[in-house]
């Protein structure tokens, strides 16, 4: 004996029915029972059209033409013209009975348990009869059974309880005698042993067929349904998820608790005392092997076999000294709970006896924070017992594996990815079997905290990144394409997965929640919203993707300012954008802050020297107890560039024009020339360095006149200098005669910091200083009189985009 269950998607209409009879006529020879749900959607509309005939809605009518017409056309689709008279007839019948029962509930304005029984198993009783007619017409020797003479309850109607005695003895008698090969039964309905309709709660189907499988001892359970088995996570929520071919019994009961619903909970109980395999199977890609569900696995199986989730849960939490020392406190919780019938899904109770709190679904929080309050008044009234709290908006998210327990380590590595990833935990529950750890979580978060844990448990550590670039110009294309040319290098030989999910420009903003495709993502870009700075922190707290990573490719101030919204949401922050680490010391401070705090990284390398690595030589000179006692520099790359090619025969103004084509400057120049870029820099070393200074702290010796210092655009800053070309020369003719080079430096030294151009004389470091490039010197207690120095390209969009790339690499690091 074999049993096949089919689920309401399975047989939602005749093109799903057709594969059903396929998969069916495939079956090795032998009986067979056939479970089926009602067409998929229409429980629904029964109970909705039940609720509103209750309530005197006349619409409730809609919904039964609804009902009529898929079941009609079902029929008219699946049966040829000679069979259609019949069939339609005995539809329209029961569809007769169905009406007479909803007009009694419009009548007298109310409905029963009993009643709503009744009215739901009419799906099944309508799909089963549909079905086993067709299998007849298609030549398969086929008999329909009514569940209701197979499965007895007692008279809990709305939450009926099985009498497995009964039940069995029934079942055994009816299929020893039974000659047909193809037995069709209707899922989910059952009746009272006083005969009565009653039903075995939502996904009663899978149920039904447990039940049967067990009462006849069949050699296999197989649930047909529209995913090819259980996933290691929810494949609509993951998308790495993955079927898992064989799980145990317990773990399959532990997932479909905890939301995998493919398989009702129930389910397992029936079959695992005869260790009757279940195996999950896909309806619509039956040549895949599914999951198969059995005994407990060998001891080497996978640690965590998968995650899982409740939504829509409340937290509900009783407190207060009197409950301390005090018998009986749990006892009276539970029990007032029992009789309003709420099932509590989670409990945790702390251990000094100050609290006790459980998890339920958020429908029944309003009742049983009132019947708890009710019960307690007492000691609410004497202030031995707080009110009832109820915190609303939750979700519960749970690892369940059988060999768990044989690890250690799994909790924290469970909270620790999910505290990087700012998932805060209300709760926390562990089973004593140490098969399942859960925790209550924002319902927000569930996606995230799902993704997380997965890529953490089954992905071979191909960690994601999502980034999201503010600034798409030069550096930002440059950094777009680098990206594009080493995804598929950093995936294969680093295992990280690098999706850009938001772009932005000055004029317009995309988002993509798959990823943006990077070959075209200037069209796409083009076809995006208008650009927006709320609407873009919005959109990516509101995607709250795992591991997010904020990149900031401006020299913006109002986005420098909006760091430390993405850095309090643990989204990480990358920038070149020198502003925010040389703003007030406080708002730098604040900003490191946060980013320990919530575990966010806020990477600047390219702030200082583009993609030299002066910034992370730094800290690590820190992180090793070294001191910084002297910084010299020459730091802006434009600069260098600038009078390295300057000379008598150029202008000062046409060299600097060709600096800022080539994109070694700011696209507003005067930032460079004017000095503040380099004081920006040198004062981010110094903060770095571990000494507490302000912008305004640093004397600058501008090379400039105030004339030009005081323009407001790009045209009248070039006329300033096309004016001043006289002075530039004499700047060059005064080095020259006197065998140096001009060279824009930073120093820091005793305290004090300064910046400022500089004749630089044949031997020094800095002489020979070609391009654009920069040039810090470190002296330390560990480097006294020989500094440490770092030389190297300090300009350049090419340069500057592989700086942000190798901050991003760093965080996947992190």
């Amino acid at each position: 004996m074999k049993i096949l269950k089919f689920g309401g998607t399975s047989v939602a209409n005749s093109d799903n029915i057709k594969l059903v009879k396929d998969i069916t006529a495939n079956q090795p020879k032998g009986k067979t029972i056939i479970v089926v749900s009602a067409l998929g959607g229409v429980t629904d509309l029964l109970l909705t059209a039940l609720d509103l005939a209750s309530k005197q809605d006349i619409s409730y009518e809609d919904y039964l033409n609804q009902i009529e017409d898929r079941h009609l056309k079902t029929a008219q689709e699946l049966f040829s013209v000679q069979h259609q008279s019949k069939i339609l007839s005995e539809i329209k019948s029961k569809l007769n009975e169905l009406e007479t029962l909803m007009e009694g509930a419009y009548l007298i304005g109310e409905h029963t348990a009993k009643l709503s029984d009744k009215v739901v198993s009419y799906g099944e009783l309508l799909s089963s009869f549909i079905i086993s007619e067709y299998f007849k017409q298609e030549g398969l020797e086929a008999a329909l059974k009514s569940g209701r003479e197979l499965i007895i309850t007692n008279d809990n109607f709305g939450n009926a309880v099985v009498d497995f005695e009964l039940t069995n003895t029934q079942c055994a008698n009816f299929f020893k005698n039974d000659t047909h090969a193809l037995t069709v039964v209707p899922g989910f309905v059952s009746s009272s042993r006083s005969g009565g309709a009653t039903t075995l709660g939502r996904g009663g189907s899978d149920y039904t067929a447990a039940i049967l499988a067990a009462a006849t001892d069949a050699e296999a359970l197989e649930i047909w349904t529209d995913v090819s088995g259980m996933f290691t996570a929810n494949p609509k929520l993951v998308k790495q998820a993955k079927a898992m071919e064989h799980i145990s019994y317990e773990e399959a009961m532990e997932l479909s608790h905890f939301g995998a619903k493919v398989l009702y909970p129930p389910t397992v109980q029936p079959v695992l005392k005869k260790e009757i395999p279940i195996s999950i199977k896909n309806t619509f890609q039956p040549e895949k092997a599914g999951t198969l569900i059995t005994k407990s696995l060998a001891p080497e199986a996978r640690t965590v076999r998968g995650i899982s989730h409740i939504d829509a849960i409340s937290l509900v939490s009783l407190e207060g000294a009197g409950m301390v020392g005090i018998s009986g406190i749990s006892k009276r919780l539970f029990e007032t709970l029992s009789q309003e019938n709420i099932n509590v899904v989670l409990i945790t109770q702390a251990s000094s006896e100050h609290s006790i709190c459980i998890g339920i679904a958020a429908k029944d929080a309003k009742v049983a924070a009132s019947s708890l309050n009710k019960a307690f008044a007492y000691e609410i009234s004497t202030n031995a017992i707080q009110p009832v709290k109820v915190e609303d908006g939750l979700a519960i998210i749970a690892l369940i594996g059988d060999s768990m327990k044989n690890h250690q380590g799994l909790s924290g590595k469970m909270f620790s990815t999910l505290g990087k990833n700012n998932v805060n935990i209300r709760a926390i529950a562990q089973g004593a079997s140490e098969r399942n750890i859960s925790a209550v979580i924002n319902a927000l978060d569930v996606k995230k905290a799902l993704n997380t844990l997965h890529e953490t448990f089954f992905e071979e550590n191909i960690k994601q990144l999502n980034l999201f670039v503010m600034g798409v110009g030069n550096v930002g294309a440059k950094f777009l394409s680098q990206l594009r040319h080493q995804k598929e290098y950093l995936r294969k030989e680093l295992k990280i997965n690098v999706r850009v999910i938001g772009i932005s420009n000055s004029r317009k903003m995309l988002f993509q929640e798959n990823g943006i495709l990077l070959d075209h993502w200037d069209k796409a870009l083009q076809e995006g919203q208008a650009a927006d700075l709320e609407k873009f922190i919005f959109g990516v707290n509101q995607l709250n993707l795992r591991n997010s990573i904020f990149v900031d490719i401006t020299a913006n101030q109002t986005v420098a300012q909006s760091y430390g919204r993405y850095l309090s949401k643990s989204v990480s922050v990358v920038t070149c954008n020198k502003i925010a680490c040389s703003s007030d010391y406080d708002s730098y401070k604040k900003l490191k802050d946060l980013a320990k705090e919530y575990h966010a990284p806020f990477l600047f390398e390219t702030n200082v020297g583009a993609g030299l690595p002066i910034l992370d030589t730094l800290k690590h000179l820190i992180i090793s107890g070294d001191k910084v006692t002297k910084i010299q520099a020459v730091l802006s790359g434009s600069l260098n560039y600038v009078f390295n090619n300057f000379d008598q025969n150029t202008t000062f103004a046409a060299v600097v024009k060709k600096a800022q084509e080539e994109g070694y400057t700011e696209p507003d120049p005067k930032i460079d020339l004017s000095g503040i870029d380099v004081m920006r820099k040198i004062l981010i070393l110094i903060r770095e360095s571990g000494y507490r200074m302000e912008l305004s702290d640093i004397a600058n010796k501008s090379f400039l006149s105030q004339k030009s210092l005081s323009t407001k655009n790009n045209k009248d800053f070039f006329e300033t200098l096309v004016a001043e070309e006289a002075q530039f020369q004499k700047l060059y003719k005064e080095a020259s005669e006197n065998n140096c080079k001009l060279k824009y430096v930073a120093e820091f030294n005793d305290g004090k910091a300064s910046v400022g151009l500089q004749h630089i004389p044949k031997g020094h470091d800095f002489y020979h200083l070609e391009g654009s490039d920069n040039i810090i010197l470190f002296f330390t207690q560990r480097y006294p009189v020989q500094p440490l120095i770092i030389k190297g390209a300090g300009a350049g969009a090419d340069v500057t985009a592989s700086g942000i790339f190798a901050d991003i690499i760093r965080i996947a690091n992190f």
